[in-house]
């Protein structure tokens, strides 16, 4: 009996263009005392080879989304595969990505007690698709470890994690064909050089980091309902979304506002089923206040560390917006001052619910949100 123990050394959230690191351990339990070894060759445990791999699967709701047409491109992918050991195939829907296999070790043997660990790296391409859990569309991505003893069939580990993208910054690509033309100096120490991975967060700080304020009057057909301020359009994850609101030279009278952070999920022409464009929606947090005679309010809106920023492939693309609900009255009520010395306030008022959509852009944070327990993933063959 073997026990396989594989664990993320850095945790389970990575970018895409960062260097996955995965310690892989494989131990022989010492034999009870009770039990005597018949032959010497009882004493060990083997295991022909062990190789490991990175990929990304992709599985779509048939009601939304031709899965036919994904399918096609699975099964091909399947056919011109060059080893037998393709754990992606397995798996329901289709592979978008999968690594080169890495081979751990051939012909290990291990005596009771006795443990072995491996460590395995690769590369997450810079291309690659976020990992995602929509209504229509999922990409999961999974470290699979496969091994085998002789004769035997093939088993596997699989160990998940979270993939955040990168690719959707509007300067990584030029960054990333930059030449260098300083002058080189032998004489001179050799000065640390910007990888892809650091201009990209460098990109990512200096975009969520820029505030221009933006005012919006709105407005229905009745005159003006509020003035809101949004401070900056561009947000990584786990920030805070801040706002205000001026009711100060409103017209119409709010009663209440509600903003709730929601996502929209388009799946494209070619895949979608039904001639109907409508996209999904999913709300995430909610701002609800009563306003009646506010003069000024704000808004603060926390974005979830675990829902996935703005990405686009060729089968979807995600978009993040505000979902504003303002309940207006169809009078203007007058609202007590300084000078009011009795003020009763209307027993009922006649309402209707105005909405409004703000689109805002959702990028990743730069330092991805690990855990600092780290779990462990084991099976026994």
């Amino acid at each position: 009996m073997i026990e396989i123990t594989a664990k993320l050394i850095r945790g389970p959230v990575y970018f895409s263009g960062e260097v996955i690191e995965c310690l892989v351990t494989f131990s022989n339990p010492p034999n009870p005392i009770h039990q005597i070894s018949q032959s010497h060759s009882d004493i060990f445990e083997s295991l022909a080879w062990a190789s490991a791999q990175v990929h990304c699967q992709c599985s779509a709701n048939n009601k939304i989304v031709f899965s036919e047409k994904l399918n096609t491109t699975a099964r091909l992918a399947a056919i011109n595969a060059n080893t037998t050991f393709a754990p992606w195939q397995q798996d329901s829907g289709h592979v978008v990505l999968n690594t080169k296999p890495k081979i751990l070790f051939c012909d290990l043997r291990l005596s009771p007690g006795e443990s072995k660990t491996y460590i395995y790296k690769e590369t997450i391409p810079s291309d690659a698709p976020p990992s995602y859990r929509g209504h229509a569309v999922k990409y999961s991505y999974k470290i699979t470890i496969g091994t085998q003893r002789v004769n035997m069939a093939i088993k596997l580990l699989r160990v998940p994690f979270r993939v955040l993208s990168l690719s959707e910054l509007p300067e990584v690509a030029a960054c990333n064909d930059s030449v260098d033309l300083s002058p080189n100096n032998p004489f001179m120490e050799t000065q640390h050089r910007e990888t892809p991975l650091d201009v990209a967060l460098q990109t990512l700080q200096n975009l969520t980091t820029r505030r221009s304020p933006n005012f919006y009057n709105i407005t229905n057909g009745r005159g003006r309902v509020v003035r809101f301020c949004l401070f900056k359009n561009s947000y990584k994850l786990g920030e805070d979304i801040v706002g205000t609101f001026d009711f100060s030279n409103a017209t119409v009278s709010c009663a209440q506002v509600s903003v709730a952070l929601q996502s929209e999920e388009h799946v494209s022409e070619e895949y979608r089923r039904g001639k109907v464009s409508t996209p999904t929606f999913a709300s995430y947090n909610k701002h609800h206040e009563m306003c009646m005679g506010l003069k000024y309010s704000h808004l603060v809106l926390p974005i979830p560390l675990h829902v996935t920023p703005d990405f686009t492939t060729d089968l979807m693309m995600l978009k993040w917006r505000l979902h504003f609900e303002f309940v207006t009255t169809s009078k203007l009520v007058e609202m007590p001052n300084d000078n009011t010395t009795n003020w009763q306030g209307p027993l009922t008022l006649d309402v209707e619910t105005m909405i409004w959509d703000l689109p805002v852009h959702i990028h990743p944070t730069t330092m991805p949100p690990n855990t600092t327990q780290q779990t462990k993933y084991s099976i026994v063959i």
